[in-house]
């Protein structure tokens, strides 16, 4: 998964050889799962037509405040449009509109919707080889840079002019990396390792059946996306689940039982920062495990269970550096029993939910979280899909770290 994913780009195009290229670049966003609307200029249309963009961004195309042609036609707000983008990229950013762009001009829908913006906004140059070292273009990319735009350099090579040199748009592939690189760099996870646990863990009676519990590990693998998506490198250890996550920053590792769990997580904890351990790990396991199916010969089968290791408090016992968070699904008592376990673990952060609120516990795509501190102060949140919870616990390390 890109970071660029669900990321909302509002693509603008103006008039150069170079906008043909927009087709390529839309679709190179839309592969890693951005949603993708373009303004254009006027003169744009000249290299690239409106119904290609639209097709491949499955979008309108804006490029005029109205549609002369429709006399009811509604205004285009370029300002709904620049506060929708997460990011808008100029590309091709001609030395025209660069030049506008510098000094406030605002003559079209694109300068108007790049005045209205509030997001990063990345520009691509694409001009002949005297135009792009022109003292007057030189100038444009230090009054835009001092605007905290951001410029995605030209590349080296055969110019429409005939000429060889730089001025030559950035290719689709290389843009999306730019952004891409960029905005990982600028994330405030980046450079943290997070181990994380999801799931239940399965502990085997016979080679046929186990002692588990209803935890489907969309919650720890919520938090995994999530703290990817904010920069950081993730360990996820999962026990079985039917969860599965495509990210270029997860490791996604499947384990069994609490004793794989417990192993798997002492491998990788001293060279994390951050550990959240919300799999539903497994308190007690078969003494005995047969190594055949038990046959259903008698009317009752007793089961002599023992205890399995505490992952968590063992972590709360060697951690130093790193900031320890657990889970606690309780159903009664619950802050007394959630406020014993900080202590007892020694625990950073522990989230509390249960089994008594409404969207909450094992299976929902919901939750409903109290985040306690070492201090026992109490952050309650109300019921929220588990990725904003996921968001919730996060922002809250960010804020403590």
């Amino acid at each position: 998964m890109s970071v660029l994913s669900g990321k909302n780009i509002l693509l603008g195009v103006t008039g150069g050889i170079a906008a043909y290229k927009a087709a390529f670049l839309v679709r190179e966003f839309v592969k890693k799962g951005a949603n993708v609307q373009v303004v254009m200029t006027e003169a744009a249309k000249e290299f690239v037509t409106p119904l290609t963009l639209s097709t491949l961004s499955k979008n309108e195309v804006y490029s005029s405040f109205t549609n002369e042609e429709d006399d009811n036609a509604q205004w285009n707000n370029h300002v709904a449009l620049a506060l929708w983008a997460d990011l808008f990229v100029v590309a091709p950013a001609t030395a025209n509109t660069l030049s506008k762009m510098a000094h406030g001009a605002c003559d079209n829908l694109l300068l108007a919707c790049y005045l209205s913006a509030k997001c990063p906004i990345y520009f691509a140059p694409a001009m002949d080889l005297d135009m792009y070292k022109h003292p007057s273009t030189v100038a444009t990319f230090k009054k835009l840079h001092s605007f905290g735009n951001i410029k995605i350099e030209a590349a080296y090579g055969e110019l429409a002019s005939g000429l060889l040199g730089k001025g030559r748009m950035a290719e689709p592939e290389a843009i999306a990396e730019f952004i891409e690189n960029d905005m990982l760099e600028k994330l405030p996870l980046k450079g943290r390792k997070i181990l994380i646990t999801a799931g239940p863990t399965y502990e085997a009676i016979d080679p046929v059946r186990f002692i588990g519990n209803h935890s489907s590990g969309k919650m720890g693998f919520s938090i995994a996306k999530v703290a990817a998506n904010l920069g950081a490198k993730v360990t996820l250890i999962t026990g079985p689940s039917s969860q599965n996550i495509a990210h270029s920053l997860i490791d996604v590792l499947r384990v069994t039982s609490a004793a794989e769990m417990y192993d798997s997580v002492h491998q990788f904890f001293n060279d994390c920062d951050i550990a959240i351990l919300s799999a539903a790990v497994a308190d007690y396991r078969p003494a005995n495990v047969s190594g055949q199916k038990i046959k259903k010969n008698e009317s009752e089968m007793i089961l002599k269970l023992e205890k399995t290791l505490d992952i968590l408090a063992s972590l709360g016992k060697i951690k130093e550096k790193q900031y320890l968070v657990g889970f606690a699904l309780e159903t009664e008592n619950e802050v007394e029993n959630a406020k014993s376990k900080i202590e007892k673990k020694n625990l950073d952060l522990i989230v509390l939910n249960s089994l008594n609120d409404k969207g909450a516990g094992f299976a929902l795509d919901t939750n409903k979280v109290t985040l306690i501190d070492t201090n026992n102060k109490a952050y309650p949140f109300s019921v929220k899909p588990k990725e904003d919870v996921a968001r919730d616990i996060l922002d809250h390390i960010l804020k403590t770290l």
